[in-house]
């Protein structure tokens, strides 16, 4: 059996630990649970951080529990946050739910085994419980002084809490002792900016049932320059594919930086100590080759988008940075073809236009207005010398007819001039 804080630990895993939560992992299968707020309908790559305690939980023969905080979501958790969350309406916290119930199965064994993991909701409990009720059973077992002296609450306070927000360590408090009251769930897991919240779960479970429950955090991950660790230009990079798509997705983890590459491996894949030293030295001998993130890329890809997406995601990478065919580049869908040429300059002429077009000469020139070159005769004198290709094939003929390219979803033509400058022609 793997021994789950050996395993944290070389990984880099792990930032606090409560004294006795070793003990009481090495002693017996140990139920743990972390929670996702349904905030969103997808989670996102810093939840996958977290969300990895739990998968190595369940590899070391441990019984994980997803929380979703479908009550909790109403209210807004505080920590690592500057000023108060938008709440959003519970038509669109159900939804997000299922939908992060959905993606959760793709991570740990719902089906078998004594330790398969079980999916609950806050809400399931909460809804049944009246506010004065709340106030006398949960209420009076924590201290207004013990919440202060939170960092997620003392950090707040500047620019203000709401009692809303102020209230989400008791619920979240309340949470891990129903699931120790109803499930025996000794330990709770997360991020390191979730320790106060743990901590007062532990405390409740101890003062209203005089139990002994244990808390575990994991760092947070951040770049090489401390900003945190898992946004992409255009946001948050999610795990639903109509949100981030694969190739977006695969991308993110190829261009991660040499500095944080060593980090990222240990924390998102389940590759082995000796697997992941091994790359590291291969690495550090040819960084060119970017060993690191390709085997980091892959891991991660497979397991959130499957086998058949990765391989698109990499042959789709291939079109645009290596050798590939029109046959390749005939495969895309529009959604990734677009993707894939993001930035690239377009050109748009009419259907009747196209059909009109005489060869590919003036199509590059006259066509689109000068926005590949600037005259006939400069096309001309690209395509003589072999630096013209339309849709990945070589034009050797400067009157080669226009009717000898498909278009590519039925509206593109890619125009690449030289060896790294690429247009797009889209038929309307």
């Amino acid at each position: 059996m793997i021994n789950l804080i050996e395993e944290l630990r070389w990984r880099g895993m792990l930032h606090d630990i409560m004294p006795g939560t070793e003990e009481q992992l090495a002693k017996e299968m140990t139920s743990a649970y972390i929670g996702f707020d349904p905030t969103a309908a997808s989670l996102h790559i810093g939840n996958l951080a977290t969300l990895m305690l739990l998968v190595h939980l369940q590899r070391a023969g441990h019984k994980p529990y997803a929380l979703v905080g479908g009550a909790t979501g109403m209210v807004g958790d505080p920590s690592g946050k500057s000023q108060e969350r938008n709440l959003l309406d519970e038509e669109t916290l159900r939804h997000n739910e299922r939908c992060i119930r959905e993606q959760l199965k793709s991570f740990l064994e719902f089906e078998e085994g004594d330790n398969r993991a079980v999916l609950v909701n806050n809400y399931d409990w909460f809804k049944g419980i009246g506010f004065l009720e709340f106030l006398r059973d949960a209420g009076k077992h924590i201290t207004v002084n013990y919440m202060m002296a939170k960092d997620s609450v003392k950090k707040r306070l500047e620019t203000g809490l709401s009692f809303t927000e102020f209230s989400y360590q008791l619920l979240q408090g309340y949470d891990f002792y129903n699931l120790y009251s109803e499930y025996g769930v000794k330990l709770q897991m997360g991020g390191s900016d979730q320790w106060g919240n743990i901590t007062t779960g532990t405390e409740f479970i101890r003062r209203k049932a005089s139990g002994e429950a244990f808390a575990l955090t994991c760092p947070l991950v951040t770049k090489a320059d401390g900003s945190k660790f898992g946004k992409s230009e255009g946001g948050n990079v999610w795990l639903d594919p109509e949100m981030t798509s694969p190739y977006q997705f695969y991308q993110f983890w190829l261009n991660c930086s040499d500095e944080i590459a060593s980090k990222l491996i240990r924390v998102f894949t389940l590759l082995d100590m000796d697997t992941i030293e091994k790359l590291e030295v291969e690495h550090a001998e040819a960084p060119n080759r970017r060993l690191l993130q390709n085997a980091i890329a892959e891991d991660v890809t497979v397991r959130v988008h499957g086998k058949e997406e990765y391989e698109k995601a990499v042959e789709a990478s291939q079109i645009l940075f290596g050798k590939s065919s029109t046959e390749q580049l005939a495969k895309l869908d529009e959604k990734t073809l677009l993707q894939v040429f993001d930035g690239v300059p377009m050109s748009e002429i009419s259907r009747t236009d196209f059909d009109t077009i005489p060869d590919v000469t003036d199509l590059v020139s006259v066509a689109t207005d000068g926005a590949i070159f600037s005259s006939k005769g400069e096309a001309r004198k690209m395509v003589k010398g072999g630096g013209l290709s339309i849709n990945k094939a070589k034009i050797g003929n400067p009157a080669q007819p226009v009717t000898d390219f498909s278009l590519l979803q039925d509206r593109y033509l890619l125009v690449q001039k030289g060896k790294k400058n690429y247009f797009l022609i889209r038929v309307n």
